[in-house]
């Protein structure tokens, strides 16, 4: 059972890793902070529950069942830090935000207190990591403790269940989406282990065993609503990001033909070649230094070149755009080969603006540059030639 619950308290960390993956900007931002320590807590939690985990706090503190205050403390903890992140993420007035969050902590700080003052109390002397909410069922002190900790966690739960259902009937796309599956986790989380958590211990109380509901069963589910509340937290945020990096590494790739064919001439200085540099900022430096390069092929532009290549392309039956892109291909092909053989530039210069030029996204370069991948191409030289032959 211990690796099931090291293996989502991994996969809940890793979460909150790529959303602080830029800490000098996250910082400043409540809701990507509260995003982070909610699912930090509850890594945290799965970590401290795993009866490895106890079995060594037990042994470092020479305390038996030492584990038990930490991991309810922590998970007490998590629940507040999961109010908390409901807060910012619902919004509205700062002043408000700020009283319900200093509301949460002010619920939540006496609970881990009281947590760990029951225990202190009770006579818990039996090391049990597993079944110590049922083996402690009825002991003094730990009987307070167990409820406590499983009360204050079903508040949240059911908090964030009535938050999930009204805000979900305001908001549309991967908001809703969102809200969706933290509902599905909260209900999962109630279910799957605060019921079965509250029925074994109901029936230690009247004489019976249900042990392996609060052993067997609760344990996975909990481990399972975590993952998909996670998620539903996380995925408003980073899927319009991975969509965007997806967007610029195709986009990024799309426009090597036109880089290639006229990069040589281009005097933008190259950004710091570094290995996290993010595609949406590699893409916006290849289309600065695509424009660079086209105003200085400006000079070399024959409106004779792109006539004629227009002239053809429309009595092949091409569509009126289509034509036009393919004849500024040919003559900005014409234009960089007559650079790259160090030809001087016409005497008067073509006043021609081209498609890409106007347009104020990479969508009309990757058009120029797939046309442009399939002219034929001429030799080239060594980038820095142009810039040496002009200087």
């Amino acid at each position: 059972m211990s690796l099931v619950v090291y293996l989502a308290g991994c996969v809940l960390a890793l979460s909150a890793a790529v959303l602080f993956r830029r800490p000098r900007t996250a910082v400043r931002n409540p809701l990507t902070v509260s995003t982070c320590v909610a699912i930090l807590l509850g890594s945290v939690v799965f970590v401290c529950s795993a009866p490895m985990t106890l079995a060594a706090v037990n042994d470092l503190t020479g305390v038996p069942n030492f584990g038990a205050p930490l991991t309810y403390g922590m998970l007490t903890a998590y629940s507040c830090s999961l109010l908390i992140l409901l807060v910012n993420w619902r919004g509205g007035p700062p002043e408000r935000v700020r009283r319900l969050v200093l509301r949460s902590i002010a619920v939540y700080a006496p609970l881990v207190v009281a947590v760990v003052v029951l225990f202190a109390l009770a006579d818990a002397r039996t090391e049990r990591l597993t079944d110590l909410d049922t083996y402690y069922a009825n002991t003094p002190y730990m009987r307070e403790m167990i409820l406590l900790y499983l009360l204050g966690h079903s508040a949240v739960m059911v908090a964030m269940s009535v938050v999930c259902v009204k805000w979900g009937r305001e908001v549309t796309g991967l908001l809703r989406a969102g809200l969706r599956l933290i509902l599905v986790g909260a209900l999962l989380d109630l279910v799957g282990f605060q019921l079965t958590k509250y029925t074994a211990v109901a029936a230690r109380w009247t004489g019976h065993d249900l042990d392996f509901l609060s052993t067997s069963v609760a344990p996975p589910m909990a481990s399972l609503a975590a993952l998909v509340c996670s998620v539903g937290f996380v995925l408003p945020r980073l899927l319009p990001a991975a969509t965007a990096h997806c967007r610029g590494l195709r986009d990024h790739r799309r426009l090597g033909p036109l880089w290639s064919r006229v990069g040589f001439v281009s005097t933008a200085p190259k950004p710091p070649a570094s290995w996290w540099q993010l595609p949406e900022e590699r893409l916006h430096w290849r289309e600065v230094a695509i424009h660079d390069a086209l105003l200085a092929l400006a000079p070399y532009f024959d409106d004779r070149v792109r006539e004629r290549a227009l002239s053809a392309a429309l009595a092949a039956g091409r569509a009126p755009h289509e034509a036009r892109v393919v004849a500024e291909a040919a003559m900005l092909a014409a234009a960089a080969g007559r650079a790259a053989a160090r030809e001087e530039p016409f005497e008067t210069p073509s006043t021609y603006r081209l498609h890409a030029m106007e347009d104020s996204g990479a969508g009309g370069l990757v058009e120029l540059a797939q046309v442009l991948g399939r002219t034929p191409a001429t030799n080239t030289v060594s980038e820095g030639t142009v810039r040496a032959f002009h200087g």
